[in-house]
């Protein structure tokens, strides 16, 4: 699920409610809001080559005119007018990334990419950085990655991370408010909605990353007209029984697949002696499986006394590491500290944490979208499966969060994303990314039938496009973005592994084979003609 920056890192491997609430059930169908008022652009504070503004949406788009809260937006101006064809949102992940910093630092150069082709928006979703806020109050100590996500206890006991999810549920219940229980995917796309109209386009095309994959979807599903080239890069499982706590489960198996891309740099005999793990690949894992267990029973302390390197916060470590390759180094160094600690300091970590608001957007939404199972019990037996069938996650992935003690039960049904619609969608996955697998990407493929078109790259790592380095994957994406071709079938980039590929509904599925390198293109999404500017 997301992520670029070391708050949205923390969420993601920590990945991914007053006492009753009187309200009125989710599922009634929004009131329809009055058009909104065009946006006031500004300088950004913070990146003066970008404009800002901010848009007033809903609290609640059952009562339009009620409360409203503030989505704050940037843009980021075509430079070649004479081009331009409309808007190019990035809509970001999570829950919990913030829009505009993604695009403070990738928007320069993808307007490059795409040659001027889009004004390149951006927002921080309800609830996240210039956004309207809420906060749960958190404890400082539950802030922590290694317990707001719940790792289980070194024999496997979770009843420490029930305690953990009940305080957390509560403490968002008393202090969230209306807003907290405002945070959904539905909502944001809803929002995103309202953005479209504020912004006088009569469609968008958007780059959504990991769990924005999930709202960008949704959105292609329930504005269909208004979508005129999409791309979902690092895809999660659309499946209305997969959603939410699905994705954080599907983790366990997604970092056994990325962890041997870590084995093999830390083995690589090129490393110095602060970088080289073990002799052999194969070597790296037994050894860190060790240590981790070495870490469980006798953790590192600093001078004060106190805990400074577990078992789970080296496996926290682990997973955040495995979202790009620049983050190897560090990890290997820290193994290789704590493997060969003697009479020498402990190594410094300094454990994840986030802030109270960036947990109560990220809880809030995952929460929010679906009931989870409220039984401790079936989490405990979740966890004892799945720790022995991937232990470099330990459990963690199953385990109990806060969204089983939820007070806020008004969960709206998740939308069934289906192949009615433009064919205008081109999806792109690596094969290894540790947070979105390669499986659950194809299901999203299943689901839309011919809508898309599936360029999955040999490569490791969260995040496909202007990310990994492959070149011939970052063509397909910005030539469909530019000119609206894609490749005539799904196809893959780098080794042409044999890959195989969900059939649609109602049809023999398709048997393996390797797809070429850089198969042909055709004409998908609309090819309108370029756009004036608005004001």
């Amino acid at each position: 699920m997301a992520i670029t920056n070391r708050k949205a890192l923390a969420l993601a491997a920590c990945a991914g409610v007053a006492a009753t609430l009187a309200v009125t059930p989710a599922q009634a169908a929004p009131a329809v809001a009055a058009k909104p008022s065009a946006l006031a652009w500004a300088p950004c504070a913070d990146a003066p080559a970008q404009e800002c503004a901010d848009l007033s949406v809903p609290l609640d788009y059952r009562e339009p005119k009620g409360r409203s809260v503030s989505v704050a937006v940037s843009r980021l101006r075509s430079d070649r007018p004479e081009v331009r064809r409309g808007v190019l949102l990035v809509v970001p992940g999570g829950p919990g990334d913030s829009g505009r910093g993604k695009l403070a630092i990738v928007g320069e150069r993808l307007r490059a990419e795409t040659r001027g082709a889009y004004d390149i928006v951006s927002f921080d979703p309800r609830g996240v950085g210039g956004s309207t806020r809420a906060d749960c109050g958190l404890d400082r100590d539950d802030l922590e990655v290694t317990r707001l996500r719940p790792w289980p206890a070194p024999d496997g006991d979770i009843s420490g991370s029930v305690a953990v999810a009940r305080r957390v549920a509560e403490r968002c219940a008393r202090n969230g408010g209306e807003l907290i229980r405002s945070f959904s995917t539905l909502n944001e796309v809803r929002d995103i909605e309202r953005l479209r109209q504020a912004l006088g386009e009569r469609k968008l095309s958007a780059w959504a990353t990991s769990y924005g994959t999930y709202v960008g979807a949704v959105y292609a599903q329930k504005y269909p007209d208004r979508v005129d080239r999409m791309v979902l890069d690092s895809i999660v499982d659309p499946d209305p029984s997969r959603v939410e706590r699905g994705w954080f489960a599907n983790m366990s198996g997604a970092v056994e697949d990325r962890f041997p891309d870590f084995a093999k740099w830390a083995a690589d005999p090129a490393r110095d002696a602060r970088h080289r793990v073990a002799e052999r690949p194969e070597d790296v894992r037994p050894l860190f499986l060790a240590l981790a267990e070495r870490l469980d029973r006798v953790p590192e302390r600093g001078p004060d006394g106190k805990e400074r390197l577990t078992g789970n916060r080296l496996r926290a470590r682990l997973q955040s590491a495995l979202y790009g390759d620049s983050a190897f180094p560090g990890l290997a160094e820290l193994i290789v500290s704590a493997r060969d600690v003697g009479d020498a300091p402990p190594p410094a970590v300094e454990p994840m944490s986030v802030s109270s608001a960036d947990a109560a957007v990220h809880i809030g939404v995952i929460c929010n979208d679906v009931r989870w199972p409220r039984s401790v019990a079936s989490y405990e037996r979740d966890v004892a499966a799945d720790r022995l069938r991937y232990p470099l996650t330990a459990g963690m992935p199953a385990n109990v969060m806060p969204c089983a003690f939820w007070k806020n039960d008004t969960a709206e049904k998740p939308v069934r994303i289906t192949d009615e619609g433009p064919s205008n969608i081109l999806m792109v996955q690596n094969l290894r990314d540790p947070a979105t697998p390669h499986r659950g990407a194809l299901r999203m493929r299943e689901a839309l039938g011919d809508r898309a078109r599936m360029v999955s790259v040999d490569s490791g790592g969260h995040g496909a496009y202007l990310r990994n380095g492959n070149a011939c994957g970052d063509r397909t994406v910005t030539a469909f973005l530019t000119t609206g071709e894609r490749p005539e079938r799904d196809a893959a980039r780098g080794r042409r592994p044999r890959v195989t590929l969900p059939a649609p509904p109602g049809t023999r599925p398709r048997p393996p084979r390797r797809p070429s390198p850089c198969p042909r293109t055709r004409p998908g999404g609309s090819r309108s003609t370029p756009t004036r500017r608005p004001p």
